[in-house]
């Protein structure tokens, strides 16, 4: 099982666990609700993937690495408390609540959430002392004598012997009141997801050239040397931030991300000429339609000479270009509607006032609103920094109001309109260029390799990208269909000379 199908089975078990019936009862039994365990190697997603799913299900999420905690921390510490038995008083030890369990009630009444996962990760790592804990924990949903709360499921995971040398083994008891289920690290999955994340295209091409190359966890008597997916998207965020920052990147720099030498060796070599392509094709100017046709023609030519990895990584170039500028007008295009959004709500506000310097108390109990729903976990940091820019624009048009000295509601909302119509002709230049680009991206891989290989990367990289995708479907993109319709048709005729071939064949026999 890939990362991918183990995110989707727990989404399932989650909503079939927290099922209700018609009067607000769980139907799913609760001695029958087994902890989920996950087991595969270090680096793979596994903690990345609880949080989309609390965020997706809009569920609460309590996440501990249990190997950083002691037995006290867990279980509770021990205190004296005294009982009547048959008319004796007794004193007797209890414990104290758990940390892990009290950590669930307090995400409770933070968020508002009654139901979540409780992620407990490294769980076949703990210490001698704590392992009978882990165990019942497993068995009986409880940590010392404090169950987890109802309509929370346990998630464990854990990493297989081979990765880690204190890993304890579960005996059967166990395992049988558990689903355990086996991930495998798997490239195609990964960098499905690392394009969605905007993962730096340098290792997006390289990874798709060698799949090989994406997960290696050795442990010789050399040393311990490894690659993981981890490691790849950690590397990725200080590529782009280097890069910003016009920092060289070195081979060593790689080595801190990727713990095998070949790997590093082979893929600084690799960063190195597509940062080299990017230049000599000078792909950026080619999609804005700055080159001179001269040195337009001179670079197709030079194109057209390449060998296949050169090609490939050229086609990665204008993909990976391609997608940015798609990201960027999604971002000016979710900005336009939010604060359209937003302006109706304060037009209606405006109806009710008489005068404009009331916007002030909208625009506080706009922050207020904000502040709670980010303590409730209710935004993720993307969405609160789309609340913030939008709080943060209607600030700004507030100041412009007081500049102007306008005092009346309906003369500031005019004036506010007009501020608006600048951010729809913002999005309409977007709109277009990103349509433009699109276009010189084809015509620009057509007039190297014509109708080629490269042109089908590239469609297929269009397609399985959102925010290409989503904009091709939304706004159009005649090279795009175009060119789909003429590889349909060449694999209707491909279809039909098999199907001819195997005719004759029979034939002859």
């Amino acid at each position: 099982m890939n990362i991918k199908e183990a995110k989707n089975e727990i989404k399932h078990t989650l909503l079939a666990y927290l099922r209700k019936n018609e009067k607000g009862g769980y139907t799913y039994p609760l001695v029958r609700q087994r902890p989920i365990l996950l087991m595969g190697p270090p680096g793979i997603g596994k903690t990345a993937i609880m949080e989309q799913i609390a965020e997706e299900c809009q569920v609460g999420l309590v996440a501990y690495t249990i190997t950083h905690h002691t037995r006290q921390s867990a279980v509770g510490l021990p205190k004296i408390v005294t009982r009547n038995y048959g008319g004796k008083e007794m004193d007797i030890t209890e414990y104290t609540m758990s940390e892990i369990i009290a950590s669930v009630y307090e995400c409770m009444e933070r968020t508002g959430k009654k139901e979540g996962i409780l992620f407990v990760d490294e769980i076949n790592c703990v210490s001698e002392t704590l392992a009978p804990a882990m165990l019942q924990f497993l068995q009986n949903k409880t940590f010392g004598t404090h169950k987890v709360p109802k309509g929370w499921i346990i998630v464990a995971a854990g990493n297989p012997p081979e990765y880690n040398k204190s890993v304890r083994e579960f005996d059967i008891v166990t395992l049988d009141r558990v689903r355990k289920l086996e991930i495998q690290a798997q490239t195609d999955v990964w960098l499905e997801y690392a394009g969605k994340r905007q993962v730096h295209g340098a290792i997006l091409s390289y990874l798709t050239l060698k799949k090989e190359n994406f997960y290696i966890v050795e442990n010789t008597v050399d040393g311990k040397f490894f690659v993981t997916a981890r490691g790849w998207e950690d590397l990725s965020e200080l590529l782009k931030s280097y890069e910003e920052l016009q920092v060289e990147v070195s081979e060593e720099i790689v080595g801190e991300f990727l713990q095998k030498e070949e790997i590093t060796r082979d893929f600084a070599a690799y960063y190195r000429l597509y940062e080299r392509y990017k230049t000599d094709y000078r792909v950026g100017e080619i999609l804005e339609g700055t080159v001179p046709q001269k040195e337009y023609r001179l670079i197709c030519e030079m194109a057209a000479r390449a060998q296949f990895e050169e090609r490939f990584t050229l086609t990665q170039l204008v993909m990976e270009a391609l997608d940015q500028q798609a990201a960027a007008f999604e971002k000016v295009d979710v900005r336009t509607v939010m604060l359209h959004q937003n302006l109706m709500q304060l037009k209606r506000f405006f109806q009710e006032q008489t005068c404009v310097d009331s916007m002030k108390e909208f625009l506080a109990e706009r922050r207020k609103a904000l502040d709670a729903k980010w303590q409730a976990e209710l935004l993720s940091e993307r969405e609160r920094c789309q609340e913030e820019e939008q709080i943060g624009i209607l600030e700004e048009y507030f100041l412009q109001i007081c500049e102007a000295h306008v005092t009346d509601c309906q003369e500031g909302f005019q004036l506010i309109r007009q501020l608006f119509e600048k951010e729809c002709e913002l999005r309409g230049r977007e709109l277009e260029r990103t349509k433009t680009m699109l276009e010189r991206g084809f015509a620009f891989l057509e007039d190297c390799f014509g109708e080629g290989q490269e042109l089908l990367l590239l469609e297929t990289g269009l397609t399985g990208n959102p925010c290409t995708s989503t904009f091709i479907s939304e706004h159009g993109c005649d090279a795009y269909f175009r060119h789909c319709g003429l590889l349909l048709y060449q694999k209707q005729e491909n279809a039909m000379r098999e199907e001819c071939r195997a005719i004759l064949d029979s034939l002859q026999e």
